[in-house]
């Protein structure tokens, strides 16, 4: 079968590998749909990543359907459509246990450190998917796995409907984090530098929008905020800079999420955490979220229309990565196994 390996920084290809087959009773066998282009996978590309390991089949937005299952399967059958998760954990190590294991002392994530989605076929342990709605195509599908991160960044926030939420930055992960707080209820203002990018945020739930460039946002920041600041500031930015700026403006007893792996430092006075007593979380993958998100789609609750600006066939990833370099993209889907 084909598959995408990249075997070092910039040098992706289309390789012919063993074909897939089921290893364990436990496993399913999934003929790929499709899967997404994200920033980690962008990062892993470019040698940015500080996790990555090379040679790598890339993919962790992976979506198709289930070709074949072992003899103890009870979850899955044949045909149905599903989502792969992105991580593998010990579930023995003290975040395992509990209800961390997005950050398990053994954590293996696909496409970074163990082979992704980038392939036609993929075995994963029937506890790796989730089945998702056959009405549901699969290039939108392949935009659930996204939500997950932004829905854990939600829930580390411990976000509720009376929360006035900053997203800092309107991007990819700034738009999904507004629509899945969108659906806790909370207030939500969004900072960006692209009035584009702004308008799209209100569209999709944001009720203020800050130009960075035109305005000053501390001022109006303290003044939707009635001065006090925002209680929960979730940083999709990610630099040194953006972490500073969020615990100058979160309110007393405000929370800031982190999303970053920026390897940079950032200048914080331990003074502005203590004296406010500021949580400052950090927000890594998902756990537990794939079925609430999932349940969002299903709904309506989130319509991701509009997210994807460009499909292709995996083989022609050479066109998909000049996109990349070209920077002007939101998501970027491969298709594979197409009938």
């Amino acid at each position: 079968m084909k598959a995408l390996m990249l075997d070092e920084p910039k040098d992706i290809k289309v390789v012919e590998i063993p074909i897939e087959k089921i290893k364990s009773s436990d496993e399913i066998l999934i003929k790929v749909k499709a899967a997404g282009i994200c920033g980690s996978d962008i990062s892993i590309y470019n040698g940015t990543s500080p996790v990555a390991t090379y040679p790598r089949i890339l993919g962790h937005e992976v979506v198709g359907v289930v070709e074949e299952i072992g003899s103890t399967v009870t979850k899955f059958k044949f045909g149905d459509h599903v989502i792969v998760k992105q991580t593998e954990s010990c579930g023995e190590c003290y975040a395992c246990k509990h209800g961390r294991d997005n950050v398990c002392i053994d954590l293996k994530v696909r496409g970074v450190n163990i082979d992704g989605g980038y392939r036609e076929y993929v075995t994963v342990p029937e506890t790796s998917a989730y089945v998702i709605p056959k009405d549901l195509d699969f290039k939108t599908a392949v935009l659930i796995e996204p939500f997950t991160i932004a829905f854990q960044a939600c829930s580390r926030g411990r976000l509720e409907a009376d929360d006035i939420l900053l997203v800092y930055g309107a991007g990819a992960l700034g738009s999904s984090v507004i629509q899945v707080a969108k659906s806790f209820g909370a207030t939500i203002i969004t900072v960006d530098i692209e009035d584009e990018k702004l308008k799209k945020a209100k569209e999709l739930g944001a009720s203020y929008a800050i130009n960075g460039k035109e305005q000053d946002v501390k001022e109006e920041i303290k003044k939707i905020t009635n001065g006090y600041g925002p209680t929960i500031c979730i940083d999709t930015v990610c630099n040194p800079k953006s972490v500073e700026f969020l615990i100058d403006v979160v309110g007393n007893a405000g929370r800031v999420v982190l999303m970053g792996f920026d390897m940079n430092e950032s200048h914080i006075p331990q003074f502005k955490i203590t004296a406010r007593e500021i949580d400052v979380i950090g927000s890594r993958l998902q756990h537990e979220k794939f079925e609430k998100v999932i349940d969002l789609f299903a709904d309506k609750s989130i319509d991701p229309k509009d997210a994807i600006s460009h499909v292709f066939h995996f083989e022609d990833i050479s066109k998909a990565m000049e996109v990349v370099e070209s920077r002007k993209f939101r998501k970027i889907i491969l298709t594979f196994n197409e009938e």
